[in-house]
């Protein structure tokens, strides 16, 4: 017997040992999903063979295809089997040895600190088959992959190792057993297996039997008119179909008859997906043809823009023997993909409008992710565009862009925006002062792909978008109201003089040097000018190599201000060009601008020295 037909022992994957940890000491108040995950695993195995027989050659026709239970109350064991793909040596190592997902690492810690929501976590990064651990002590899997005549025993006792040998099996599928725990013994009971069934497994579209009976329905639910679906049914299927265990946000089943025919069942969740922001931007839609699976993680489907949707397109007019490689160039599935885009931004506008609090929470969790299609996809851009919601300086409540214009003042001619990292600290910027003087709403943006759709959409309702940290910012156009107008004004101290010693100073660090009529309390802030790049997308391009180095910002000078207005006075007296402290305070001020914009001074040992000195010649030291 050669080498590889043996007995061979195996160590699971760092993260899976970590897993299989939690798994076995911490998710015991809710055991039984266990057989959930073990049943969707065999109905997807199911799916597979289904899809195969049609696409491959020399290949069963996949008729009968079934989840089979069998309990034996005797030994205590729970199999659960089935008559799908099957799996061979090497896909044993890569399914059942590791978790083959993206963000494995973050998953673990995610599992680590959720206490309360450690079976989410679990089916959202797809790795049910090691819930099995939850009630078995030990479990063997007997495997034969379609086409292949070795079959395969994997077993293990999920204490950190697992073995595979050579076995025997009659036909193509898989048969998970599962040695029930002195503790778990109630999983051997017909009426507990039943009752779990009903309940994670009803819309499961393959019989899940147990002897002569079948516990199911087996139908595809987005075949049955809406009117005869329960919110609980939808609900049921959605945690099915998606392996997640929250309830959805929103449904929708939408059936299209015409040139074209398909069927959607669509549902947004309740809450982000952990592979949300994943550098692949999967969609996770089920497409199916005539019910037989195709695919799920395609964007031909679905636009990544909307990957967080999840449930199944099914088209009658697709051809049966597509092949995942022909998805991207078949015209009726882009027709399909172009339907259902348009279905839902449809039903989401409908929810901002009827509902705009519920929509808050949707925007909280998946509007980042709908604005990349602002970047992406040009001719829904419009559609986009009016679900979009914003943060302002105007108070708590998110606005949409209609809803801003309408409340911009008598002569305001620009949608004003600043753009960051945390809108905290953009509400607390500088920039912001001059506007909040004359009550000029400014968008608050501080989604990275925020700076990336301004360079495709330059303007809303015939109002152009203007960035507060790039140009002159010049409000004297806009009316202000009769209290601001009876304020006094603080006296502008004159500039001309300290201007000049600061461009001498810093050189070519600094565009210009200039008055601000945009700050009201700082005493300086920096910009970027006119045609020059605004200050955080070229933060964003330099972090991401894109970009060396930008071009110098102009840094503004606040007439107003008392140091401004001291230090104004000073550069005036004979000799200012080489007066030190005038010097110091030049690059003091142009740190200072820089740290609040969230950046280092240029030489920190040089701005400590600088602003030492300062503060002794203040004290008199």
């Amino acid at each position: 017997m050669s080498e590889t037909l043996e007995k061979e022992m195996f160590s699971f994957q760092t993260e899976v040992g970590q897993l299989l940890e939690i798994v076995a000491g911490s998710l015991y108040s809710n055991r039984e999903v266990f057989l959930r995950e073990l049943v969707s695993n065999a109905s997807d195995a199911c799916d597979k063979l289904r899809y195969a027989a049609l696409t491959e050659t020399g290949l069963a026709s996949a008729d009968d295809l079934a989840v089979t239970l069998e309990i034996d109350s005797t030994s205590k064991t729970l199999s659960i089997a089935d008559n799908g793909v099957g799996m061979n040596h090497a896909d044993l190592l890569e399914t059942l040895g590791t978790i083959a997902k993206s963000g494995t690492g973050a998953f673990i810690e995610a599992l680590k600190a959720e206490e309360k929501d450690r079976l989410g976590l679990i089916g959202q990064f797809g790795v049910g088959f090691y819930s099995a651990f939850m009630v078995a002590s030990k479990v063997d899997v007997v495997t034969r992959k379609a086409g292949e005549v070795e079959a395969w025993l994997w077993s293990s006792d999920g204490k950190g190792a697992f073995s595979i040998e050579p076995t025997v099996r009659e036909t193509n599928g898989t048969t998970v057993t599962l040695h029930l725990k002195a503790d778990a013994k109630e999983f051997a009971e017909e009426a507990r297996v039943k009752h779990i069934i009903k309940t994670y497994s009803e819309h499961i579209s393959f019989p899940i039997k147990l002897g002569d009976e079948t516990l199911n329905a087996a139908e595809a639910l987005w075949a049955r008119p809406a009117k005869d679906i329960s919110e609980e049914q939808y609900a049921d299927f959605y945690r099915h179909s998606s392996h997640a265990y929250d309830a959805p946000w929103h449904v929708m089943h939408n059936k299209v008859e015409g040139s074209l025919n398909h069927t959607s069942l669509l549902f947004v969740p309740g809450t982000p997906p952990f592979d949300l922001f994943d550098a692949e931007r999967k969609s996770h839609v089920q497409l199916y043809v005539n019910r037989v699976f195709i695919s799920e993680t395609t964007t031909d489907l679905i636009p990544a823009y909307l990957r967080f949707l999840r449930g199944a397109v099914d088209s009658q007019d697709l051809s049966l023997n597509v092949s995942r490689e022909m998805l991207q160039t078949n015209p009726k599935l882009a027709k399909i993909k172009t339907q259902v885009s348009k279905k839902v931004l449809s039903e989401l506008k409908k929810k901002a409008t009827k509902a705009a609090d519920d929509y808050a929470q949707f925007w909280g969790n998946f509007g980042a992710v709908l604005k990349e299609g602002l970047v992406e996809d040009a001719s829904l851009r419009d559609r986009i565009l009016e679900l979009c919601r914003f943060d302002t300086t105007g108070g708590d409540t998110l606005t949409s862009l209609s809803d801003y214009v309408e409340r911009m003042k008598d002569g305001q001619e620009a949608i004003y925006y600043i753009a960051g990292e945390d809108r905290a600290q953009l509400a607390k910027s500088p920039h912001l002062e001059g506007f909040k003087a004359k009550d000029v709403e400014v968008l608050l943006l501080s989604d990275h792909v925020d700076e990336f759709w301004l360079q495709h959409i330059t303007e809303f309702d015939g109002m152009p978008f203007q960035s507060i940290t790039r140009g002159t910012a010049d409000l004297d156009q806009v009316k202000a109201d009769e209290k601001q107008d009876s304020q006094d004004k603080p006296k502008e101290a004159d500039l001309s003089a300290l201007i000049a010693v600061i461009k001498v100073e810093l050189g070519d660090a600094v565009k210009d040097v200039r008055p601000s009529k945009r700050l009201t309390d700082s005493p300086v802030c920096l910009i970027a000018d006119d045609g020059d790049m605004d200050v955080n997308l070229e933060r964003l391009l330099k972090r991401h190599g894109q970009l060396q180095d930008g071009a110098p910002r102009v840094l503004e000078l606040n007439p107003t201000h008392a140091t401004i207005a001291t230090l104004a006075e000073r550069a005036k007296l004979e000799g200012a060009s080489s007066d030190e402290l005038l010097s110091d305070a030049a690059h003091i001020l142009f740190d200072q601008a820089r740290i609040i914009e969230g950046e280092t001074p240029k030489d920190p040992s040089d701005f400590a020295r600088r602003l030492g000195g300062l503060m002794a010649q203040a004290f008199g030291v």
